[in-house]
This record gives C-alpha cells, structure tokens and sequence, in this order.
C-alpha cells in the first residue's frame, strides 16, 4: 500500500506545534525535569540519614522515630499552648459577650491554620531521617527472619492479635512473614533511589505519576510514616475494598514496628466503635465510598459519640485519575423513603416508547435503501440527505454504520451535515421533520419530535396530553381575566400549575425511557444479575453495586428490561467526591496515568503532577494502530494474532471495552479451541485468581482496559525468553489514559513486552470523532474489505481525536463542578452550624447569632409594614414575648436602634425562661435520680413550645449536678439539630427541583448556571432565615410539660433509621453523560417524623428485666413482667 502522501512534512499546524514543544523540552527541560531537580537534594540527604542507621540496633532505631516526634511536637508547642489557652478561655467565662465570643474563635481559627503552616515546615525538616527509618526498617525485614526488640505494651497488644509477632521474655520477635488479604506474604521489598523520588513528591500534596509495577503502594509508606508522625490522622484511599484492606495488612508492620497504629475502615460496620477506632488509628486504609459516606453520616449524628472521623487532615489517593477525574462529579447520596415514591409511569408509558422506537427503525430502514439507490443513480443531494436523517434517527444502528464504512459515503455524509449545520442550523428542522425523535450522537440526548408525540397521543386522547402549557402566557391570561372571580381565578392558576407539573414529570419520563431505548445497551452499559440492572464501569469493567443512574433513568432502563422499578426515594444528605477531597489540608495522589490530565487535576484540586522515573528502562514496543474497514475483519485479525502470539510461547492480554465485546472475542477464541480467561463484569470476583496467572506461557487473557488496576501481571522466566506480555487493544478508548492503562499491564520493571491497537471505521470514537481528513485519506487510498492501514500519522490522529473527547468531557465536569459548588458553599455554612450544636462549644455563639438576625428580620419588616400592632403582634409569635414600645418610638427610632433593643430584651426573656424551667423542673430530675439514679444513665425529657413536641436526652448525674443546666444544654443542642435536618431534607428538594426547571432557560437564550446561581443563593437566604426562625422561637417558648417523676423516661440509644446509600452514576461523553445536568422532578411530599426503634419481645418470650431499685430477674416470661414494663417500673435488658 503507498504511502508517499503521509510523508509530507509540517502537513498540520498541530504537528507544528508538537515539533516546537518538543524542541522547547530539549533546550529547557520538562517540568517533571525541574521538579525531581529540586527534590535531589533531599533525596541525597535521605540516602545520608539512611548510612547513619546501618550500624544501629532496633531498638535505636525505634528510639529514632521517638526523637523525630518530639522534635515535632517541641516545635508547635508555642502555638498548641496558644489555642489551649483560649479553649479555656471560652470554658471559663460563659457570661462572655457576642463579639468577643466570635473574636476569640475567630482567632483559634487563625491559629489552627497558622499551625498547618508550622507543622508543614517541621516535616519537611525532618523528611530525611523519616523516610531513612522507613527504608532501614524495610531492609532489616527482607534481610533477616525477625527482629528482635525490647517489649513495650504496643508490641505486647498487638502480639494478641497478629501472629507474626510473638513476645519472649522481655522481648519481642517481629517475624517477616504475615497475612495480607488472606495469604501469607515474605517480606521482599526495600525502597529504590526512584521511590524516594516519588514519597518526596506525594509528602509535598502533588500526583506521583509511576509507571505499573514500579510499587506505588510501597512508595505511600514513606510520606504516610512522615506526616503520621504529626497524629493528624493519614487517609489512605484506594479504589475497591479488597486493595483497602490488602494494603493496609501488607504495609502495616512498617508502622506499627514503630508503634504506630494502622488500621481499614472497610473491614468495620459504619457508625461502629471499630470504625471509630479505625479513623483515630495514625494511618487510616479505605475506599473513597466509605469516607465520603462516613462524612455524611457524621453529618447526620445527633451525638458527638456517634462521630467517626476526626479531621480531614493529609489524604494520599491510590488510583488517582479514577477517583478524582472518572469519579469526580459523582454523588454519593443518602436517602430515605417518600410517600408514593412507588408511584412512576414508565411501566404505563412503555409500550407507547416501544412503538415510536419500532416505527423510527423501519423510517431508518427505508432510507438506507433510499440512500443506496439515489446514491447509485448519481443524485448526491438527495441520498445523502436520506443517509443524514437515517443517521439523525439512529446513529448506532448496525446496517448505517456498515454503510458508512464503504468507500466515499463517510464523505457524502459529512457534506451533507456541514449543509444542514450552516447559518446556526437553520435547514436542520427541515432535515429532522419526518423522524420521530433525533439522537445528537455527540451530546448523547434524545429529543422527541412533533411526529414522535402525535404518534405516542393515544386516539381520542388529549392531543395536548405530551405538549406542556405556556405557563407564563397562560398564567397572564387568567390574570386579565376580570370578568372571572378572583376566587375562580386563583382556582384556574392552581389547576394549570398542576397540570403543568404532572405534565413535566411525564415527559420527564418519556425522554427517559427514549434514552433507555436508543442509548443504552444490555451488556454494553449495564447487565442484568438477579432481576437487577447493574451499572458496568466504563474504565475498570466491575460491577458498581449499588450504583444507579440518576434522574429517574435507571427506573427506565428497569421498565425496559421489564424488572422491578424500584421506589423513588428523598436526598438526605449528598456531596460529590470532588468536593469531599478538597476538603483536606493536603491532598496527594499516585497513579500510573495522569500527565494527560494534568490540567483538569491542577484547574480543580490545585494538584501538579510530577512524573517518576521508573527504576529500570522501559523495554517494551509500543506499535503503531492497525486500522482496519470493518469490526469483522478486525476481530478476525485480533484472532490471527492471538494464535501467532501463542504459538510463540508469550502470554497475552486482550484489551476490550465492554462486556459484549469481551465474549465476542472468547466465542471466536472458542471455535478456534484457543484455551482462555475472560475478566469482564461478569466474571470481576475471578480477578485475583485470573491475574496471577495472565503471565504464565500461552496464556490468553482477555480483560476490560482498566481491569485488575492494583494488582500486577508478573511473567515466569519462559514467558520473558519468548518475548514478554502482548497486549492486543480491540478498540481505542475515548481516553488516552485508558489506552496508556492498558499499555502499562507489560514492560514492568524492564521486562520485555509489546502493544498495539486494532481499530476499524466502524468502532465509536472513529464514526464519532475522526478528522474529515483521515476520511478522504482512506477513500483517496481506496482502501478494500481485508486492507490494513498503519502508520504513526494515523496513530497521532486517532490521539488527537482522544484529545477532542478528553475536552469536551472536562467541560462537562468543569460545568457540573459549577452547579456543584452552589450545593457545596451551603453545605460548609450549615454543616458547621451542625456541627456546633452537636459540640456545644460554639452553640451559644451560634445562637446569640441567630437571635439576633431574627430581631433584625422582624424589626425590618415592621420598619417597611409601618404598622405597630402588627409588628408587636409578629414579636409575640416569634419570641412568645410582648415588646415595649410606644409608636413615636418605633416610628422616630432608627432601625438599628430598635433591634439592639429587642435583642436585649428577648435574650433577658429567653435566660429568664431558661432559668424558671430549669428550677420548675429540677425537683422532678432529683427524684428520678433519687429513685432510678442505678437504672437510668440518661433521661428523656420532653420539650415542647406549645404546638410542637421534642424529645431531649440528657446525662442524668450532670443534670443534677449541675442544676440542670446540662438539661438545658442538651435542649438547645436538640432542637438546634432538629429544626436544621428537617429543613435542610426540604431544601435539598427544592434545590434539586430548582436545578431542573432551571434547564428551560435554554428555550429562552439565557444561561441555566446564572439563573441556578442567583435563585440557589436567593433559596439559601430565605432557607436561613427560616431556620434561624423557627430555631429561636421553639427556643423562647420551649417548656417541659412533665408533671411529676413517673414520666421521665429513660432516654434509650437512638437507633438509626436504616436508609438508602447509593452512588448516582456520572458518564462521559460517549457513555451517555449529557452537557447539562438535570434532576427528576419530585411530588410534594408530607413531614416524616424519625422512626422510633425499641426493643420488643413475644408474650411467652423469656426475658431479663431490671427494676428501679436496680434488681435484676432473669429468665422470666414477657407477659409475667408485662404490666411492670408498661407503667416503667422495670426495664429489659435482654430477650
């Protein structure tokens, strides 16, 4: 095949560009370069510090470890004696004012991050010695049996549970055998020259970007020994819970040799004292999941025992560009049950999609055969047309994009889209006309057409039964409407602001179920296991359990695949990974593929990426992609190869990009009796099993792109001699880093290996995003059914359009970050005000705050209403206190004036009812103690302010002696906590409902994300000023209706509702993510009060009780003991 053509050279201003930046990097070196430059010196002083230790026993050298952490710890006295002092400053003095309240905190605020600062310039003082210990204590555990060394407590508790350690005598032996995920490993490793490199850089928060097998996870032990040296708390944060838990086995006697605690919060139950313990162990192992889902919980808590993490301090992130690129923008979410949330039209509405879908495959069917014949007879305009609406209505329909492959019919279409795009697409309603709906194959969206909802209108239905009304028009109709009554017309405006919303949700519905039907494929997206629709990852080809789409469109694909819809449910609490992990101090990530986002991880997170040299070269070929006419040819090509690749002894690894395209290939390998393993979806609990034999001779593997990321493919001596591990890629990602991902599965650690793609015209990235260019090169070459094309050209112009999907799907994520970050700054305000309420430090602080806001509000609006009546009215509603002011006073006053007034005679008000409750109730409190002080710990006193009831526990014994001011603690803590997470469940809706009405500002020229900035920030203000209200005025009403001792109840453990945690799935732009987010409309729903949890027993059930005066009778039956338990003079303690 000639290629004179390719070789002209400067032929395209992008490989201008390259050249220059190429020459640029030569005369100036890359920026990687520079980086490692600086970071020289200290990897020559760590291989200093490391000679030092040579000579010195275990014991010294654990005495090492000691001498840095005071050395840390002498530093930052000064500054930790600082924040004490005003810790107790707070502590001592509560009649302290309002500002100067603030202003203390204000300053412990500054101090704490002032102390980051110092804390970050002590560490990198002391890096070299750290990381030398490090690698020393790694050297002396592959170089001898065990380690001997004075027992200390540490040793001896974890001699209980872990058997490589054993104490003899005063000693103890540290073996360097031990389980890791189940097998026993032997310690081998000891730190490259290359891996300091690479533990300096994640140390300093940037990306470590390691090629595969260069020990990423090794390379964590040095920055994570380093900074849990401060006892700040270490979150290591892998991608699955098996490399969790594996790493933090595996890496684990590395720090604790030096008595630091090491530990993985998926091996524990959320809201568990394990788990607890697990994030205040030094170094913390988990998913990204688990401690997003733990913050949210956290944020859910209604005490500060139930609190699993502590701060968000340093986080390292395994895997890096999946969870902070791939993950980024999706949200995690906890979610309760709605009334009717079974309530759904998708099955009503199925057989209607299903029917407009049928009707568009023959319309797509006849004009193929149009296209064919016009074509044929030379009439150009009108096939293409016919081959431009068949590509309009179905893009991915299997009979177009064989034609598409044949020789001058890419082109056809390309003239004629080009004629319809011209002029802002002004001819394209004319092209779109006949169809029944259109699929932008690009932005991946369905639109139904006027044919499609004529012809989904059922006969003698409404015609208008799919149409939505012009509300606004409408709405102004009614308005003008005198002759009606205003009763009539207020009637009229409720009927069509519901017939507006129950015709948005059924659209909502039809476009749904449309995109279930046309974009989503069985196999491809998802699978179906056990009556279930499971998402499939685009990247790594797992399962992601209990992930579901979002907006309703996994309901749809459930309707579809005619399974079980589940129930619709309300957001509790969500935040996306993005913004969870920018939360920390300092944020560092490894991974073997991400100088191709660089830019996405500097633009969001403030991360550079600093690529690592690998240990030893990199032997292996990486080869030009083979382009082939069709995906027939090609996977019989892939075939070929595989049986050629055997025969020569070397292992392979088949790369594929879904599920059905991985049992293709097993089928052809079948017929062919080529013995294989296939890892897809399917399969993904085989992983470990599969890989550790993917190196062995002949072996064929075939796998998703990104499968078995963490674990490495390790080859036998045979399979090296023959020429190392083949990588076949069946299709290129729309991801370089994808690509590079699975280039990487050969070549590690200097072993030989090679790579390289097969492409054909008929594959997504190449119908969706190949240059014009490529196109008339391929028809110009005339290239047959069985021809191959290859050269590098091609391969950088496959890359180039890689390049193209790369930034749209970084525009996506860059949009939804925006929408996002409207959620996120409401989030911090009202998370913070939780979480003071639930310490109680700053709560009076915060409640001040918000008396004093209310007394602005009300005395704002009775300034503008200029009616005294009404504003004094007002005040007794809100404050439950009548105000003293005469008319010349409010009227003459400034406003200020006047509020400064109200606040100070509201907060008299509310410390005198306070006072009065507590002395009313204090006598009550005195006898429950006196009579059921031994069976109580805590009380549950109810606190009502006259229409509405909540319940407060409280310490029994600190009530007492504290004259119940502890009661009232508890109670402004309670209703604070209360009145904010039933607002905030409500809020929630709103805004998701906001954020879906707002995508109609389309329609109108205006810009969704301005619109949802303005109204989001106007809802929040109006949110606030709801909760402060209705916060104060429960507050300066509350009162405790209880009479007398017999009913104060013992406060019992809340048990936590059991709620929804799921994952909503984000896609790309070739896997269906769309440019706009959007959110299901939800129903009006009604208050739902918490479910109350206790414990309950069958009649004839025998059970132990014990009485007031702390005896106990065991193993009595239930209905013996029932009227006792039902008057509260016994309790059960266990049935």
């Amino acid at each position: 095949m000639p290629f004179a053509f390719f070789t002209r050279k400067g032929s395209h201003p992008h490989d201008k560009q390259l050249h220059m930046l190429k020459l640029l990097a030569k005369i100036f070196g890359d920026k990687s370069q520079k980086d490692i430059k600086q970071m020289m010196p200290l990897v020559e002083a760590t291989k200093r510090e490391g000679e030092s230790l040579l000579s010195i026993s275990n014991d010294q050298l654990r005495a090492k470890t000691i001498e840095i952490q005071n050395t840390i710890n002498n530093k930052l006295k000064s500054i930790d004696d600082q924040i004490a002092a005003l810790h107790n400053r707070v502590a001592n003095q509560p009649e302290m004012d309002l500002n100067e309240k603030d202003s203390v905190f204000k300053e412990i605020d500054k101090l704490e991050l002032d102390r980051n600062k110092e804390l970050e310039k002590v560490l990198m003082e002391v890096l070299p010695k750290a990381f030398a210990i490090v690698r020393e204590t790694a050297r002396r555990f592959k170089e001898n049996e065990y380690l001997e060394v004075t027992a200390t407590d540490h040793d001896r508790a974890l001699a209980a549970k872990h058997p490589n350690i054993q104490i003899v005598a005063d000693k103890a032996h540290w073996y360097r055998q031990w389980l890791a995920a189940g097998n026993t490993i032997t310690w081998d490793m000891v730190h490259y020259d290359v891996q300091i490199i690479g533990g300096i850089a994640l140390h300093q928060g940037k990306v470590s970007e390691m090629a595969t097998g260069e020990g990423k996870t090794l390379v964590a032990t040095f920055p994570a020994f380093l900074n849990a040296l401060a006892k700040r708390g270490v979150h290591i944060v892998t991608v699955n819970d098996y490399l969790a838990r594996r790493d933090s086995e595996w890496m684990g006697p590395l720090f604790q040799f030096h008595g630091l605690n090491v530990d993985c919060i998926d091996k524990h139950e959320p809201n568990s004292a394990e788990r607890k313990n697990a994030y205040h162990a030094d170094i913390t192992y988990g998913t990204n999941n688990e401690f997003g889902f733990d913050y949210l919980r956290d944020n859910m808590a209604r005490e500060p025992e139930e609190l699993v993490q502590r701060g968000h301090h340093y986080a390292m992130v395994d895997e890096v560009d999946s969870v902070l690129i791939d993950e980024a923008r999706t949200p995690l979410i906890i979610s309760g049950p709605i009334p009717r949330g079974d309530e759904h039209e998708f099955y009503d509405l199925k057989p209607r999609i299903a029917k407009v879908v049928e009707a568009q495959k023959k319309l797509v069917n006849q004009y193929l055969n149009d296209a064919k014949k016009l074509l044929a007879d030379g009439q150009e305009k009108e096939g293409g047309t016919a081959l431009f609406r068949a590509h309009r209505a179905m893009p991915k329909y299997k009979p177009l994009i064989k034609m598409l492959s044949e020789m001058g019919m890419k082109n056809v279409l390309q003239k004629t889209e080009n004629y319809y795009l011209a002029d802002n697409k002004k001819l394209m309603p004319e092209a779109d006309a006949p169809l029944y709906f259109v699929i932008e194959e690009k932005d991946n969206s369905v639109q139904l057409t006027d044919k499609g909802t004529d012809l989904i209108t059922g006969e003698g239905e409404d015609p208008k039964f799919f149409i939505l009304p012009e509300i606004g028009v409408e709405l102004n109709k009614i308005e003008k409407n005198l002759s009606v009554p205003s009763e009539e017309r207020l009637k009229q405006k409720e009927d069509l602001i519901r017939e507006y919303s129950t015709k948005s949700q059924r659209i909502h519905s039809v476009n749904q179920l449309l995109k279930a039907y046309t974009l989503f494929e069985k196999d491809t997206e998802y699978i179906i296991v056990d009556g279930k629709v499971k998402i499939v990852d685009e990247q790594t080809g797992r399962v992601l359990d209990g992930r579901r789409y979002s907006d309703g469109l996994h309901q749809a694909i459930e309707a579809k695949e005619n399974v079980k819809v589940e129930d619709a449910t309300q957001t509790y609490a969500t935040i996306t990974l993005q913004n969870y992990f920018r939360m920390y101090h300092k944020l560092a990530g490894m991974t073997g593929t991400a100088v191709t986002e660089a830019g996405e991880l500097w633009d969001i997170y403030k991360l550079d990426v600093v690529t690592i040299p690998t240990n030893k070269p990199m032997t292996r070929k990486d080869k030009d992609d083979l382009v082939y006419k069709t995906m027939r040819e090609k996977f019989n090509a892939v075939v070929e190869e595989i049986v050629k690749l055997t025969q020569e002894g070397r292992p392979v690894l088949v790369g594929t990009t879904s599920v059905e395209i991985s049992e293709l290939v097993s089928r052809m390998l079948q017929i062919r009796k080529i013995k294989h393993q296939v890892l897809n979806a399917k399969q993904h609990q085989r992983e470990a099993e599969i890989v550790a034999e993917a190196g062995k001779p002949g072996t064929v593997t075939i796998a998703t792109n990104m499968a078995g990321r963490g674990t490495d493919i390790k080859l036998t001596a045979e399979s090296k001699a023959a020429g190392g591990l083949a990588i076949i890629g069946t299709e290129r990602h729309e991801s370089r880093r994808v690509d590079r991902q699975l280039r990487g599965r050969s070549g590690r650690q200097g072993d030989p290996g090679s790579s390289q793609f097969y492409v054909s015209l008929e594959d997504n990235l190449m119908r969706l995003f190949m240059p014009e260019r490529i196109a008339r090169i391929m028809d110009r070459l005339g290239l047959k059914e069985g021809e191959v094309i290859s050269h590098s050209m091609v391969t950088s112009s496959i890359e180039r359009a890689q390049k193209k999907v790369e930034e749209n799907n970084f525009g996506i994520r860059k949009r939804l970050l925006e929408y996002d970050n409207v959620m996120n700054s409401q989030r911090e305000v009202i998370y913070k005000r939780r979480r003071n309420a639930l310490h109680g430090e700053r709560l009076q602080l915060d409640i001040l705050t918000m008396l004093f806001d209310t007394c602005d509000d009300i005395v704002a609006n009775g300034k503008a209403g200029e009616n005294l009546e009404n504003f004094k009215l007002n005040i007794l509603s809100v404050l439950g206190f009548d105000f003293n002011i005469s008319q010349e006073e409010f009227t003459k006053q400034d406003q200020a004036v006047i509020t400064d007034r109200l606040y100070d005679q509201a907060l008299q008000h509310y410390e005198h009812k306070n006072k009065a409750a507590a002395d009313r109730s204090f006598p009550i409190v005195q006898d429950v103690y006196r009579t059921r002080g031994g069976t109580f710990k805590d009380i549950l006193v109810p606190f009502s302010d006259g229409i509405k009831q909540i319940g407060v526990s409280a310490d029994l014994k600190k009530c007492v002696d504290t004259h119940n001011g502890e009661l009232i603690k508890s109670m402004e803590k309670m209703i604070t906590l209360a009145i904010i997470d039933q607002n905030w469940k409500e809020h929630l809706r709103d805004m998701d409902d906001l954020k879906q009405s707002v995508q109609n500002a389309v329609y109108e020229q205006k810009d969704p994300l301005l619109i949802y900035k303005f109204e989001g920030f106007e809802a929040f203000k109006r949110f606030i000023a709801k909760v402060n209200e209705e916060t104060i005025s429960f507050l300066m009403k509350a009162d405790i209706p209880v009479q007398d001792a017999d009913q104060v109840q013992e406060a019992r453990q809340f048990r936590r509702q059991k709620l929804s945690e799921k994952k909503e799935e984000s896609r790309s732009l070739l896997q269906g993510g769309g440019s706009q987010p959007a959110a299901a409309p939800r129903q009006a729903e009604e208050k739902i009060m918490p479910v109350k949890s206790e414990k309950v027993a069958g009649r004839n059930d025998r059970v132990t009780v014990q009485y007031q005066d702390g005896s106990v009778v065991k193993d009595v039956k239930y209905k013996k003991v029932e009227d006792d338990i039902k008057a509260g003079k016994c309790i059960v303690l266990e049935s």
